[in-house]
């Protein structure tokens, strides 16, 4: 996502580790932080920008539940207070898709990371995919046959809609387009709205602006 906001003209600010400054893509400025606590990241982040916070656990699983509490919770208290702190414009998070079958811890702690952004006053844009299409994750490619045939059907039409699969393209579309039209208030980015966004005339490089995450 780096890399395309940076190819669009954004001044982009990106948050890492001590020790991976090398992976941060170049052309926007690294910020050397821990992402798990708000005093690390409130003297770093400009005011009045758009954050992106894109912090969680890697390829989520039910035995990783305690992990989904100490980094992925831990990580959005600390971006919505530093965001807040610096009185950031706009607040952009990737939650999840629900309710879902599989995943309920998953589930209820992406709830509850919505919970702190709707309360803390931020204008937010909440992105809320299923499952996101890419390298090493394309599996799920032999359900669509299965995920066409329950649209048919009004009995399972919306939740194959809601837990539908986006491709890697279409999610940094809607994750560039989230940060390009900023919300007023809350707006929830559900998975047909993502397509349909993905699906938009990419527009012109707009006006340079400056990304945090």
């Amino acid at each position: 996502m780096v890399s395309r906001l940076v190819s669009r003209q954004h001044r982009v600010c990106a948050l890492c580790r001590p020790g991976s400054e090398s992976r941060v893509p170049p052309g926007c400025s690294r910020l050397t932080g821990d992402a798990l606590d708000a005093t690390s990241i409130i003297p770093l982040m400009p005011k009045t920008d758009t954050y992106v916070h894109l912090v969680g656990v890697s390829r989520p699983a039910p035995w990783k539940s305690n992990e989904f509490h100490t980094v992925d919770l831990a990580s959005l208290q600390a971006s919505v207070k530093a965001a807040v702190r610096r009185r950031a414009s706009h607040f952009v998070y990737v939650s999840v898709a629900r309710p879902a079958p599989v995943m309920r811890e998953y589930q209820e702690v992406r709830a509850v990371c919505e919970m702190i952004i709707g309360n803390a006053g931020l204008n937010a844009t909440i992105l809320r995919p299923w499952y996101i299409l890419g390298p090493k994750h394309r599996w799920p490619t032999v359900l669509l046959p299965f995920y066409k045939a329950a649209e048919l059907f009004p009995a399972t039409r919306p939740a194959a809609l809601r837990l539908g699969l986006l491709t890697r393209e279409q999610m940094l579309r809607g994750l560039v387009w989230a940060v390009e039209n900023p919300a007023e208030g809350i707006r929830y980015l559900d998975v047909p709205a993502i397509r349909s966004i993905a699906e938009l005339p990419v527009a012109a490089h707009p006006e340079t602006s400056r990304v945090n995450g």
